[in-house]
């Protein structure tokens, strides 16, 4: 397979004992992500965000754009591997709070779906999460959803406009 480009989105909000809190835990998974069959070429700044779901502890949230001859399966499996390197155990509740979260966003070959379950490129939440599409325009603003044929940039905008409902609510 030729060389891909990915947008992996990065989050932590829970402390390790070694690595720190959860902003030093995603500066330290970027610099994880650097190995000889993988290359992270931009990264965004790091956020912090309310939690989703269950968990009460605000993230740490960044994005980064890495170049790798693995394919997605073969990806997401190495992404897997560095959360478990930083605590990560993937049982119990969904949405807990976690030492780091890995998930691929966008995919330079388009589309992928099938033979791997617990993976589809476009990420399926991506479009509704401020968290990933705002770092994600600091890098990959012109990065196209192959679904819906928007880039990262009017994702974001799209997201974020006034909604009717806020516009009657607005005092003016």
């Amino acid at each position: 397979m030729s060389q891909s480009l990915y947008l992996i989105a990065l989050g932590s909000n829970q402390r390790h004992e070694l690595a720190g809190h959860p902003r030093k835990i995603i500066e330290q998974a970027i610099e994880a992500l650097e190995m000889p069959d993988v290359d992270v070429f931009a990264q965004s700044s790091i956020i912090e965000s309310a939690a989703i779901g269950a968990s009460r502890r605000r993230y740490a949230n960044a994005v980064a754009v890495i170049a790798s001859d693995l394919d997605p399966p073969a990806l997401l499996h190495r992404l897997q591997s560095v959360e478990t390197h930083f605590g990560r155990r993937r049982i119990g509740q969904r949405w807990r709070a976690r030492t780091l979260d890995l998930d691929i966003l966008l995919w330079s070959g388009g589309i992928w779906s099938g033979e791997c379950p617990t993976l589809a490129i476009p990420h399926a939440a991506m479009r509704e999460r401020n968290f990933v599409l705002g770092p994600a325009t600091e890098i990959a603003h012109d990065w196209v959803d192959p679904l819906t044929n928007l880039t990262i940039r009017q994702l974001f905008h799209r997201l974020n406009r006034p909604k009717p409902l806020d516009r009657l609510q607005s005092p003016h």
